[in-house]
């Protein structure tokens, strides 16, 4: 089924059908118990969410084994994986490296990989950041250079999401031809992979380092635009999720509102709570909207950076609400609003930080004004 025939019914279905397999596989428990592990995820929950629901390839063609969804479907599904923090190779794999191959329209990768990543045997990740954080192609010192009839990588990556177990990893490095797409294989030799302490456990992140790795070049010379194309596919979806996350916050705290009991009454019964409580609703309902515009507009090089910012808002402030209305549980490691608010912080720098999207759609707005 191609996404111009999914119908609102369909899409609420997939949701539904999502919502109960997260709800199983993902509950508190084993969140705690994944984010404690060195993988950060557990194999057998892979295969079935893979098996059972396709999410992996919900984007790629059925050539490819996939779905042949669009991003607004797996928007849908990164909104409840968020609600859940889903500890799995999702983000990675789905919302970050199956869009660098669509939009890097390279056939033979996408029929070398496609259906090992579609039936979840083969996950994937984007390493683009380098050891400053940025997210950008900018300066880039990992370097490809050709050397026989292949190509080898020198350099470093850095914040690699669950970079040190996926099977597939597509580098961004400075090729002659300028930023250019190369994929590198889990085994290659001269690769090292360490994983990183982070603020968010539920996330895990690595340091790549390159050294003559070989590598396969996807996509063209000349990259740029793909991956900058693609870019914004993620930002899209990773808004989703951080959409799903602060609604899981706001639920949270309803519920403890309605059974918290101070001077004999709910404490959802003071007015002050009240008023906190509705600005919550109204942060988490302006970044769906934002979230759900940028999966569905063409213009994603604005919407996509718009919805960053304004999730990333509405996340770090909905998520510190969380934990000052919660009192002092709030503040406990046996509650799980610090993870929200963790998830929250570390999703913020993923992709760029507000800062970033701020000057970029300067940018872009200078450039469409100019004489």
């Amino acid at each position: 089924m191609t996404s111009d025939v999914v119908s609102a019914e369909d899409t609420e279905l997939l949701r539904s059908s999502v919502r109960d397999a997260f709800s199983e596989l993902s509950r508190p428990g084993d969140v705690r118990r994944l984010m404690a592990t060195a993988t950060g995820w557990d194999h057998d929950v892979w295969s079935r969410l893979a098996g059972e629901l396709g999410l992996p390839g919900l984007m790629l063609s059925a050539a490819h084994g996939g779905a042949g969804f669009s991003r607004a479907e797996l928007a849908v599904v990164m909104e409840e994986a968020g609600a859940t923090l889903l500890c799995a190779p999702l983000f990675a794999t789905a919302a970050l490296a199956v869009p660098l191959l669509l939009t890097c329209a390279d056939e033979d990768a996408l029929a070398r990989y496609g259906p090992d990543i579609s039936a979840g045997r083969l996950t994937a990740t984007v390493a683009l950041a380098e050891d400053d954080g940025r997210w950008s192609v900018d300066e880039l010192r990992t370097t490809a250079r050709r050397s026989g009839g292949g190509w080898v990588l020198d350099g470093v990556k850095n914040y690699v999401v669950d970079g040190a177990t996926a099977g597939l990893v597509l580098v961004v490095a400075a090729s002659d031809a300028g930023p250019a797409v190369f994929a590198v294989d889990a085994a290659a030799p001269g690769s090292r992979r360490e994983q990183l302490v982070t603020l968010d456990q539920t996330r895990k992140q690595a340091r790549l380092t390159f050294e003559r790795t070989p590598a396969v070049a996807v996509g063209p010379a000349a990259a740029a635009g793909a991956i900058d194309r693609a870019s914004n596919v993620s930002r899209a979806l990773l808004a989703a999720e951080q959409t799903g996350g602060a609604s899981r916050c706001l639920d949270l705290t309803v519920e403890y509102a309605k059974t918290r009991i101070q001077f004999a009454r709910p404490i959802g019964s003071f007015q002050a709570v009240k008023q906190r409580l509705a600005e919550m609703l109204i942060q988490v309902e302006s970044a769906r909207s934002a979230a759900y515009a940028a999966a569905a507009d063409d213009d994603l090089a604005r919407i996509a950076r718009i919805a960053a910012i304004t999730c990333t808002d509405a996340y770090n402030w909905v998520s510190a609400q969380t934990i000052q209305l919660h009192g002092g549980i709030g503040f406990t490691w046996e509650h799980d609003a610090h993870l929200y608010f963790k998830r929250a912080r570390a999703s913020g720098q993923l992709l760029g930080t507000p800062g970033d999207h701020i000057v970029a759609l300067a940018k872009q707005l200078d450039a469409e004004t100019a004489p």
